[in-house]
């Protein structure tokens, strides 16, 4: 199955070792649509996926590398799991993000702890059995 994703990379400000403020990636908030542009699944945190049908998949990151348009998050594949009821992504193993455009962390400095800032992106979402 092959999905266009339109949303927003969320980051938060935190300090990091060095005790310095500075972006920290959150979690995605996207909507993926089917190639007749029915919004078809939930991307949210985790990294998750959610169809309609209540069926989930939760994944972690086995490789990236960086897209092919500049200034943009990072082309990822992802092993999934099983996370939820029987349904459209019960059986999904594998997640590839590809094509991505945008989502980079804000661009302003962060100026204080846990402020929120969002970057939109664009992406493709294949996922495979």
């Amino acid at each position: 199955m092959s999905t266009t994703a339109s949303g927003v990379q969320v980051y938060s400000c935190e300090y990091d070792a060095q005790h310095h403020l500075a972006w920290i990636f959150q979690s995605p908030l996207a909507t993926l649509y089917d190639p007749s542009g029915q919004a078809v699944i939930r991307h949210a945190a985790g990294p998750s996926w959610q169809a309609d049908d209540g069926s989930r998949i939760v994944g972690h990151v086995l490789a990236q590398t960086p897209s092919v348009t500049t200034e943009s998050i990072p082309q990822l594949l992802l092993e999934t799991h099983s996370a939820g009821a029987n349904g459209t992504l019960s059986s999904i193993r594998y997640v590839q993000r590809i094509n991505t455009v945008g989502g980079l962390m804000p661009a302003a400095a962060c100026t204080s702890e846990h402020q929120t800032g969002s970057s939109p992106y664009l992406a493709n979402y294949v996922f495979y059995k």
